[in-house]
């Protein structure tokens, strides 16, 4: 989920109703009954549901759709693609969770996911309308590549079906360096560009806004396996956080041979933070002196090395 906080309203689209054949789905047993699609093939889940992964509580629902509309900041794109809900990634900042449906939820941010188990049968459905040449964001409320899918593989069968069936002009937004995983999938598309967020070159302050996530290096190195595979990949600052020295910063990013680079800034001031988090994260932006006319002059240092980044909205135009 790469896009700040100030956007949240704006990712909200409108659900697709897909109508179609019958079919009977049990995903967690090697068992599938089709009348239709018979080479289907389902996610590689285990044969018993995990419940949890770490800390995190792992829920499985009936999802009614899995293409959004988009608008708004998205209004480039035709869909995007969420194969989860919630995120066990947990970023204190992440506009996401404040569509969490309860209280409880919000309050847990980053300790619960949800599997659509039937996000693979839904996007078949759409064998029968071809998806080819549609811009698809995939993910605008989670994170595709976040734990659980290193089991589970539900975004990568999503992938599969997408390249094999569809060819859309297709951009994935992580902070996982489980992406790295899928890049033979990745080379069957035509139109592709993998995203990887990184906000900061200071693990103090990767561990105050996002304590879960994968560390900084691992994600530099993922992004760069996928750039030397010879797939379009992408950096994506979304918000910078604070940065502790933005030449060494800037080097790091053009180390991985990547060329395009998208930035946007955190209004902390605006900013909501999940749960008990904002004091911890408001006295490491106060002792970093971290402002917007801070944020400016990272950017005019970062531009330096990267004249052509990408800002805000403008960055995230489709491919």
């Amino acid at each position: 989920m790469g896009i700040a906080k100030e956007s949240l309203e704006e990712t909200v689209g409108l659900e697709v109703g897909v109508g179609g054949e019958r079919m009977i789905f049990k995903p967690f047993e090697n068992i599938i009954i089709m009348s239709l699609f018979p080479e289907f093939d389902q996610p590689k889940f285990d044969e018993s549901k995990k419940d949890k992964i770490g800390q995190s509580q792992i829920t499985y629902k009936q999802a009614s759709s899995i293409l959004t509309a988009c608008k708004g900041f998205m209004s480039g794109y035709d869909f995007t693609l969420n194969p989860y809900s919630g995120c066990t990634f947990g970023c204190t900042y992440c506009y996401a969770a404040f569509f969490s449906r309860s209280e409880d939820l919000l309050k847990n941010w980053g300790y619960w996911v949800q599997v659509k188990e039937n996000a693979l049968q839904l996007l078949v459905k759409f064998r029968k309308k071809s998806l080819k040449g549609k811009t698809i964001y995939m993910s605008s409320v989670t994170d595709p590549y976040q734990p659980i899918e290193r089991d589970l593989q539900l975004t990568r069968s999503l992938i599969d079906e997408l390249a094999k069936y569809h060819q859309p002009r297709l951009v994935i937004q992580t902070r996982s360096p489980i992406v790295s995983r899928d890049i033979d999938l990745f080379k069957k598309f035509e139109t592709i560009q993998v995203n990887m967020t990184i906000t900061t070159d200071s693990e103090t302050v990767r561990k105050t806004f996002e304590p879960l996530c994968p560390s900084n290096v691992s994600r530099l190195k993922a992004i760069k396996e996928v750039h030397d595979a010879g797939i379009n990949a992408c950096i994506t600052m979304t918000p910078l956080l604070p940065i502790e020295n933005a030449d060494e910063f800037a080097q790091k990013l053009l180390d991985t041979g990547i060329k395009k680079f998208i930035i946007q800034p955190f209004h902390s001031e605006k900013g909501k933070f999940v749960a008990s988090t904002r004091e911890n994260a408001m006295q490491l932006i106060n002792k970093m002196n971290w402002s917007n006319d801070q944020y400016l002059q990272v950017l005019e240092t970062i531009k330096k090395y990267i004249p052509d980044i990408g800002i805000g909205k403008d960055g995230f135009k489709p491919i």
